[in-house]
């Protein structure tokens, strides 16, 4: 792993963190994260089994091509001309239909490394692009205020919204007032999901009552199909059987910029730290290291385990564990409700950060 062993230093806490963020902080962390800060259409690999992928790539291109020039609002250097949005319209005026292009598929089969790609690709200052998981917009939301958020996007050309959801009714009016302001706007829009645009929500409340809501924001999207399984796990070795908390515990302590917590505690952290700050609480941490693992107690807790593991998955940080395997964190009825999508995207995406980790245990 390239870590360099720090024999008796103590290790870091999660638990001791309280991190606070500013709000130009989460601004200016509206970006690729670093996993995905090189990923580009040349760097993804299609499944050839798989037509689906490959014709991602020609859109997507497409798309990005399409927002070269002027600001969709009129804005911009050139004749002021508005072009198509796939790069097919050359008309002055808006084209008709979506503005948006919406990446559904399965966890694990490239959708983030796309969108990033899209976001790199579109011929825009990085300070007229904006990327961020659906969670840290609403978070921004939170902390600029509605008028001063769209003000701060307005002027993009491009905003990426990864791991797309609606998980209760506040958001879904919320989201969809601010997409149809920053589209009226001339902003372009990209996003990913697990869940097609008209069936966000389902499991979740009740979607029917919101039905106006959610029908305006599938209207800003084209629906873009990726099939494939999960990239994460093809053709690697199974992830490594959790460690004992010795080994666990020897680990982080001979490892620079390792923490230590016990997992119970974590999760009694973590109800603590507002989830907009779960990126700020692993700053400068090299590696994850957990006790006691086991399955957690309610669904609350369970989705603020979700945002901690996006966070460390976009970070690279390598999560080394004692107790229960992750494929054990989330019970039958969990796996089996409205946000099944989100705890397999979980359960994958702490695999393959345990099998990062397996070098951290030395023989």
């Amino acid at each position: 792993m390239g870590l360099s062993p720090i024999p008796d230093a103590a290790p870091l806490s999660l638990c001791a963190r309280e991190p606070h963020v500013p709000a130009e902080r989460l601004v200016a962390e509206m970006v690729p994260p670093p996993r995905f800060s090189t990923a580009r259409f040349e760097t993804y690999i299609p499944d050839p089994n798989q037509p689906s992928q490959t014709q991602a790539v020609q859109v997507l291109s497409g798309f990005a091509a399409g927002l070269g020039g002027a600001h969709a609002s009129g804005a911009g250097s050139g004749s002021g001309k508005k072009r198509g949005f796939f790069g097919f319209g050359k008309k002055p005026a808006a084209p008709a239909g979506p503005r948006g292009v919406y990446l559904d598929g399965g966890y694990g089969v490239g959708k983030t490394h796309l969108l990033a790609s899209l976001w790199h690709a579109t011929p825009a200052a990085p300070e007229q692009k904006a990327f961020g998981t659906f969670v840290e917009l609403t978070n921004l939301v939170g902390a600029l205020g509605f008028q001063q958020t769209v003000k701060t996007l307005s002027g993009h050309r491009l905003l990426c919204i990864d791991e797309f959801e609606l998980d209760d009714p506040g958001d879904t009016v919320l989201v969809s007032t601010l997409l149809g302001k920053l589209v009226d706007a001339g902003v372009a829009l990209a996003a990913t999901s697990n869940t097609l645009p008209g069936k966000l929500g389902e499991g979740r409340f009740a979607s029917a009552d919101f039905l106006r809501e959610i029908q305006g924001l599938s209207a800003h999207f084209r629906p873009l199909r990726i099939d494939g399984e999960d990239y994460r796990h093809r053709g690697l070795p199974e992830a490594p059987a959790p460690f004992s908390d010795e080994q666990v515990t020897k680990a982080a302590y001979a490892t620079q910029g390792a923490s230590l917590d016990d997992f119970p505690h974590l999760l009694e952290h973590l109800a603590r730290v507002h989830p907009s700050r779960y990126g700020a609480l692993t700053d400068h941490l090299k590696a994850v290291c957990l006790t006691d693992v086991s399955a957690v107690p309610d669904q609350s807790t369970a989705l603020r385990l979700v945002v901690l593991a996006d966070r460390l998955y976009d970070r690279e940080i390598p999560v080394l564990a004692s107790g229960a395997p992750f494929d054990q964190l989330f019970s039958e009825e969990m796996l089996n409700g409205g946000y099944r999508k989100k705890y397999f995207r979980a359960i994958s995406r702490l695999t393959a950060l345990a099998r990062d980790a397996k070098g951290l245990v030395r023989d």
